[in-house]
């Protein structure tokens, strides 16, 4: 069974936009967007657990079964932020004249 090596060009650049991203996201909080903010917020968080999933865990280079797993891995983090996300919005924050 083989490996694949990834040249360090790849890792750096990587890292280097994951600096970004995370500048980005500093940049873009000091900002009311309104409901967009979380909006905005996910994106940049899903694009950056991507590149840490595609290259840094080596997934480009694996079978289709473990790209098959990350998938469903993925899908679940997605149930889970949508769950997450019915249950604030269902809650009456308004009635109880606080948020805490």
């Amino acid at each position: 069974m083989t490996h694949h090596i990834s040249p360090v060009r790849d890792y750096v650049l990587v890292w280097l936009a994951l600096v970004v991203l995370t500048f980005l996201t500093t940049y873009v909080a000091f900002f009311d967007m309104g409901q967009f903010n979380i909006v905005v917020a996910i994106t940049i968080a899903v694009v950056k657990m991507s590149l840490v999933i595609w290259i840094f865990m080596g997934v480009r280079y694996t079978s289709r079964l473990t790209k098959l797993f990350v998938v469903a891995g993925f899908f679940w983090f997605l149930i889970l932020i949508v769950m997450t996300g019915q249950d604030y919005v269902s809650r009456n924050w308004l009635a109880r004249g606080h948020m805490w």
